[in-house]
């Protein structure tokens, strides 16, 4: 879709924002202690945290050390592939810098816009 490597680490910090639902996703839980709060504390936990694989019936995920916490193994790619980590290791620095390259990054997913979408009925 034309997105550079920032882009996707930039874009990948909103999970920041809320949770995932086994009902909409298979997974479950929060990404942050703060869901309601874009901040770059996704990638500071992502770094720092010993994140070990969930113990479940659903899909890979991973959990913190008090089970309240959860990263997709999407998320551990950021951490683990060096092009990935030399961004998410900025982020988790430097806000500033992360607000900055999120906000282009959303602009060019804004601006690419979607085609193949299904309409649905809503309830």
């Amino acid at each position: 879709m034309g997105f550079t490597d920032k882009d996707i680490v930039a874009l990948s910090g909103a999970h920041a924002l809320g949770r995932c639902n086994t009902f909409n996703s298979g997974y479950d839980g929060f990404w942050t202690p703060t869901p309601v709060l874009l901040t770059n504390a996704y990638y500071s936990l992502l770094l720092n945290v010993p994140w070990k694989l969930r113990d479940w019936d659903g899909p890979p995920q991973y959990e913190d050390p008090s089970k309240k916490l959860m990263m997709l193994p999407s998320d551990l790619l950021l951490r683990d592939d060096k092009k990935f980590r030399k961004y998410t290791e900025v982020y988790a620095k430097d806000l500033g810098t992360f607000f900055r390259d999120f906000a282009v990054a959303f602009q060019k997913l804004e601006e690419l816009g979607c085609t193949g979408l299904t309409p649905v009925e809503w309830a």
